[in-house]
């Protein structure tokens, strides 16, 4: 009877030990408040593509940022960014957006000290400086 019991002891206690150490290692099944909550937090939304691309030129530190568009709303084609070009050489980097649909232009000098008359004849024109 006593080696039955210690036996049975011995058992439980193994595993008792063994319960423990699995809940210990385990992350499926000890989920803590903390934890539980950092899961259950929605994502953040993703942000629109004109957006991104707007951060983007921003995160450059440019000292003016522009949005040019079609004045038809059609996408900006081979012709319109060469006309862009020709009219603002001044702007380092352009991104287009929208689709196709617009462009973001960064550059350290004011547009309106060049050739921005122009460009108003042809495409609808935004100042995102500061903004």
């Amino acid at each position: 009877m006593n080696k039955a019991l210690l036996t049975l002891a011995t058992t439980a206690f193994i595993a008792a030990g063994l319960g423990a150490c699995a809940k210990t290692g385990s992350t499926a099944n000890s989920a803590t408040p903390e934890r539980s909550t950092a899961q259950i937090s929605p994502e953040p939304t993703p942000k629109s593509a004109f957006e991104r691309d707007m951060q983007y030129v921003r995160n450059s530190n440019f000292t003016h940022v522009w949005v040019f568009s079609r004045k038809d709303g059609k996408v900006i084609d081979k012709e319109d960014a060469a006309y862009l070009r020709t009219n603002a050489p001044q702007v380092i980097d352009w991104v287009t957006t929208e689709e196709g649909k617009k462009v973001i232009a960064g550059t350290n000098f004011d547009l309106e000290l060049g050739g921005m008359n122009q460009i108003r004849k042809r495409f609808v024109v935004e100042d995102w400086t500061g903004k």
